[in-house]
């Protein structure tokens, strides 16, 4: 199945594939959190340490197969764009192969490495054995996330956001359920928490191919799972540089949390609050990136350059407006967000400075984010890896390694490092974007088909 986003009114069309994304995104953000409440809520901060640190190590692993399922989705839409049949089913086959390969791989070497991974977290000696069955068994369990994640990927490539979104629900109903029935019927603790998350993964993906069989929904035949050099190549070269920038991001976050836990356990507290708060609000630009990325694909399929520029305006006008309402929002309720999470009156007092600045960061990420999904369509996805590197090193981390030391104080000027890292970003986009359309680059006929550029450019 597959639905066209080359056609209607290019706002409709984004608002109304994003919406699915939003509620996606959201839905897995509650899903990670389940895990941390629930055990709370029957064991000590042993436990509690060890699925929040391997919920971390999870998380950045998530993100970057998301990263790499990218190039998947891109190069499925040129296919949709373009109207090509067979390209979409190798395309589809090959993600396949690839995403099965990655994810053995991937778990063979985990396991192997997670004495490493544990000591490289910094684990408390007291929650190293929880941490450890944690990551061991959602380790073992890391081919289903692969594979939830590269159905998700093609679906979204076949312009449907809809059906990841009743997968992922699908999921996140279960691991609740299950966390319930191991952690506080059977008290199995962090390996409850890892054995509902991955049975609940396995099922969603068991859901989805059954649902993929009774309806028809995608045809692939046996030679189209045949590794192709040239298709693996393309869907590598566009979702690696993804991959790698999602993990990188998510390193310098960690980075970030040793920093504040360095400044007492009030700072680490107070970082730790406004991070969840901030994740929140980030959902909207995340869900404008996916979005412009996949309809901008179909666009770049077809030749339709100008429809894939209107979507990418769109994308970033609306991540712009929920970015300014955030941040007006929290200069004004920024201390009653915070007390939402705590009751300790320094974190909340902590919270509020670090809240009203680190916000802004939702206006400039939605400008880059945006401008990441466009560069990534067109098969220039080392743009977004460049400029977020930039960001990160230049800006992020040092900046917030100098405030901390310079204003020990406050809060306020640690939480300004993020949206100047965010509006450098965002300042590199939009110049790389004004050079590259003088070239060229993004096109100048309307509607002029393009088969070597869709499937040999990348």
């Amino acid at each position: 199945m597959e639905r066209t986003l080359t056609q209607g009114n290019a706002f409709k069309n984004i608002v109304l594939f994003s919406i699915p994304f939003l509620l996606a995104n959201l839905l897995q953000t509650l899903y990670g959190m389940a895990d941390l409440f629930i055990v709370g809520q029957f064991n000590g901060a042993a436990s509690l340490s060890g699925v929040s640190i391997g919920s971390q190590v999870m998380h950045m692993l998530t993100v970057m197969i998301i990263g790499l399922g990218m190039g998947t989705t891109v190069m499925i839409g040129r296919a949709v764009g373009l109207g090509s049949l067979k390209e979409q089913q190798k395309v589809i086959g090959n993600s396949i192969v690839l995403f099965v390969l990655a994810g053995l791989a991937a778990t063979g070497l985990l396991l192997w490495q997670i004495d490493s991974i544990v000591a490289i977290m910094l684990t408390p000696v007291e929650a190293i054995e929880e941490t450890r069955w944690y990551l061991m068994i959602c380790f073992a369990g890391l081919p289903f996330i692969m594979a939830y994640n590269v159905i998700s990927s093609i679906f979204r490539g076949l312009g449907d956001s809809k059906s990841p979104l009743v997968f992922v629900a699908v999921a996140c109903v279960l691991n609740i359920m299950l966390d319930f029935l191991f952690i506080g019927v059977f008290g199995m603790r962090s390996a409850g928490a890892a054995c509902g998350t991955v049975l609940s993964q396995a099922c969603s993906v068991l859901f989805a191919l059954i649902v993929i069989g009774r309806r028809k929904l995608i045809h692939i035949e046996r030679k189209d799972l045949f590794l192709d050099r040239k298709t693996i190549r393309s869907i590598v070269k566009i979702g690696m540089p993804i991959c790698l920038q999602d993990g990188l991001i998510q390193i310098s976050f960690i980075i970030i949390t040793i920093i504040a836990n360095a400044r007492g356990v009030e700072i680490a507290a107070t970082v730790g609050v406004v991070e969840k708060v901030i994740g929140f609000f980030f959902l909207v630009p995340s869900s404008m990136l996916s979005s412009i990325s996949a309809i901008c694909a179909q666009c770049v399929g077809i030749g339709q350059h100008r429809r894939a520029f209107e979507t990418l305006k769109y994308g970033c006008l609306i991540g712009l407006s929920f970015g300014l309402f955030f941040t007006i929002l929290c200069q004004f309720l920024s201390g009653p967000i915070v007390s939402l999470f705590t009751h300790d009156p320094e974190v909340i007092r902590f919270g509020t400075q670090y809240l009203r600045a680190y916000v802004a960061d939702c206006v400039f990420a939605s400008i880059s984010f945006g401008f990441g999904g466009y560069f990534t369509a067109y098969g220039y996805s080392m743009i977004s890896f460049l400029h977020n590197v930039v960001s990160i090193v230049l800006v992020r981390v040092p900046g917030a390694y100098f405030t901390s030391k310079l204003f020990p104080d406050t809060l306020f000027p640690m939480g300004l490092t993020s949206p100047l890292g965010s509006l450098l970003s965002a300042t590199i986009c939009v110049s790389v974007y004004f050079v590259m359309r003088r070239k060229g680059v993004f096109g100048t006929a309307e509607n002029k088909r393009s088969d070597s550029f869709a499937f040999e450019h990348q």
